[in-house]
């Protein structure tokens, strides 16, 4: 068996990230970080999660992110299943963050898209069924 273990994001301001997560994931915390350089150019990373799984931030980010309107390579987004769609939706409104669109009516999955801090597209999926066929059901 394989799972994802980590995404590394590089961002601008790793508190501003940390404000985003920390609402999403509150059972998170940091779980390590130090300083480095990267091709040169100093950074402070972090890692943030569980004792199973964690986003890695960089702080060395210049820039914009890609136009998610746009088809440029890169993320287009990233999903994270909860079950609790509703909390996770008030946590994240309580700490100033707004959906940045609905997602797709199913009666299946309820999901819903942010945008954090950085620009990169994050989705929330609360599945509504332990089937997998109704789960990977798309209209």
């Amino acid at each position: 068996m394989m799972h994802l273990e980590h995404l590394n994001l590089v961002v601008s301001d790793l508190e501003k990230s940390l404000k985003f997560y920390k609402a999403a994931f509150p059972h998170w915390h940091v779980r390590g970080g130090g300083e480095g350089e990267w091709y040169g150019k100093p950074r402070k990373w972090i890692h943030f999660g569980d004792d199973y799984n964690y986003l890695a931030f960089s702080d060395h980010g210049e820039g914009t992110n890609r136009d998610l309107t746009g088809a440029q390579v890169g993320v287009a987004h990233f999903a994270f299943i909860t079950n609790d769609l509703q909390a996770l939706k008030a946590r994240l409104a309580e700490s100033g963050f707004q959906p940045s669109k609905d997602g797709a009516d199913s009666p299946y999955r309820n999901n819903i898209y942010y945008i954090d801090p950085d620009g990169f597209e994050v989705e929330f999926v609360e599945y509504l069924s332990d089937i997998p066929e109704q789960r990977n059901h798309y209209d």
